[in-house]
């Protein structure tokens, strides 16, 4: 009994759509592909999880779009990390600066 799932036989489909998420598209070594993305979204709409479902359907409504972020060699990570930065100096800032010091910082690190 040690090995038994916890809750087997309580949800039907719980445990065949555990995986679901995990499965989409990955591949040894963090290999950017497309090709698994059909099955993948066919297996979730099936999974009997509505919100798993939902989304699935959005990515199938922008699959092009889908399949270049998953193939396409570019990323926005770097910009996503600057306007981070940026937002953390205007928090920082709340009540303690003005424009004039957070032009300061921001233009001392660029």
């Amino acid at each position: 009994m040690c090995c038994a799932r916890p809750g087997a036989g309580q949800h039907p489909g719980r445990f065949s759509a555990a995986g679901v998420p995990r499965r989409a598209g990955s591949s040894a070594g963090g290999e950017r592909r497309g090709d698994a993305l059909e099955a993948w979204i066919t297996e979730a709409a099936a999974s009997g999880l509505e919100a798993l479902a939902r989304f699935a359907q959005g990515l199938r409504d922008d699959l092009a779009a889908v399949k270049a972020g998953r193939t396409l060699p570019w990323s926005n990570g770097p910009v996503e990390g600057h306007v981070n930065r940026l937002k953390m100096l205007k928090r920082q800032g709340y009540g303690r600066a003005g424009v004039g010091l957070l032009r300061q910082r921001v233009m001392q690190v660029v």
